[in-house]
């Protein structure tokens, strides 16, 4: 890998992205105006004495969600798009390593991952109310490395997508079962236990578990670290698979 051309193509794909404010608006805005719809919705229903309002219990759990299904949506398509325009074949035709390609790829939506997940937590900290026992700084922390993976898997599944389209299916095969495994609709220990194996090896599972620990302790804790640990895992070898399943030449 070489960092100067890794820094190059991180650069070019910023100054594409800057140029798409759909896609900024996309990847900026949309997480923000999403959890205050979630705070409206939940407004008004009714909490039983002694629990927690629904708000603060979804909330800081979609703060790792949705910048991972947003990140992930966004990175497969325009890397598909890339392929399809013909630019993805003429770099890859050049000394440019696979891994400098999608380093800087990575690298540019990590970016802007970083500043979704940090603007969707002040809005959801400081102009919703949302509060935690733990640091603000870890949500903000983990909702980036959520980001991260979203956008490192995102890379991986377009590698065998021909079409935006194709990339776009991928969704209800790598994310929706994720939603359904992570212990957002039911907590994990309650599956059965089969389905229990299986949320063990989603790593959607790992981010719920992490903001959870921040969710019920002042301070760190081993699991929260444990949780980082994998997440990140996940996300270095979604991009090293993504470098060995890319195709030179587009079918």
């Amino acid at each position: 890998m070489n960092p100067r051309i890794l820094v190059s193509t991180a650069g070019r794909v910023l100054t594409q992205l800057r140029s798409d404010h759909r896609t900024v608006a996309m990847i900026l805005v949309v997480p923000s105006l999403l959890m205050v719809l979630l705070y409206y919705l939940y407004q008004n229903v009714p909490t039983a004495p002694g629990t927690q309002p629904l708000f603060p219990r979804i909330a800081l759990t979609m703060l790792g969600i949705i910048p991972f299904v947003i990140m992930f949506l966004v990175t497969s398509i325009a890397m598909q798009r890339e392929r399809t325009s013909g630019t993805l074949e003429r770099l890859l035709t050049t000394p440019l390593a696979k891994f400098d390609l999608l380093g800087g790829y990575a690298s540019a939506f990590s970016t802007a991952a970083a500043a979704q997940a940090a603007l969707a937590c002040a809005v959801s900290f400081g102009f919703l109310g949302l509060s935690t026992r733990g640091a603000v700084g870890w949500v903000v922390l983990i909702a980036i490395v959520v980001a991260i993976l979203g956008v490192a898997l995102g890379l991986l599944c377009s590698a065998f997508a021909r079409t935006e389209f194709q990339a776009v299916q991928f969704m209800p095969v790598i994310v929706i079962p994720q939603l359904f495994l992570c212990g957002l609709l039911v907590p994990r220990d309650q599956l059965p236990t089969w389905l229990e194996w299986a949320s063990n090896v989603v790593p959607l599972s790992y981010a719920v578990d992490a903001l959870g620990e921040v969710a019920l302790n002042t301070g760190t804790t081993a699991t929260m670290w444990r949780d980082l640990a994998i997440l990140t895992a996940f996300a270095v070898v979604s991009l090293c698979l993504a470098a060995a399943t890319l195709r030179r030449r587009t079918p």
